[in-house]
């Protein structure tokens, strides 16, 4: 299992984090361009990926202003989580992380670790931006 993992500060309570993150339609807000084709619910969100997949995901749990767990509501290219964690660092900041873990064979590692990595620091930076604006 590759585990890829990214955080951020955000200067809000953790309570307006994990309720922006724990709904789905606001996720589209954290994706780069080479996402379209959204399409969301407050549970689930379908979307392509520009030259690599489509891809239908659904919140598999939700510990409520501690984490989210998203899997695949549909067969994906490999098997994947995607777990929002928040925790409160004082009244008016938290800490947010994003954690992919992906079943990669070696050589879905070598093509997909780089991009994921990307996308796991892409998406923690503009939850920062989107939450602080």
């Amino acid at each position: 299992m590759t585990i890829i993992e990214s955080k951020n500060i955000v200067n809000q309570p953790v309570e307006k984090v994990y309720d922006f993150l724990a709904n789905c339609n606001n996720h589209e807000k954290l994706m780069p361009e080479n996402v379209y084709n959204w399409s969301s619910t407050e549970n689930e969100a379908s979307f392509t990926v520009q030259n690599m997949a489509k891809l239908t995901l659904r919140v598999d749990e939700r510990k409520e202003n501690q984490e989210i767990s998203i899997i695949p509501s549909e067969k994906a290219p490999f098997d994947l989580r995607l777990t929002w964690k928040v925790k409160s660092i004082d009244a008016t900041s938290s800490e947010a992380a994003l954690i992919i873990e992906a079943d990669l064979n070696m050589m879905m590692k070598m093509l997909a670790s780089g991009p994921l990595k990307k996308l796991a620091d892409y998406q923690t930076t503009k939850l920062k931006e989107e939450l602080e604006s």
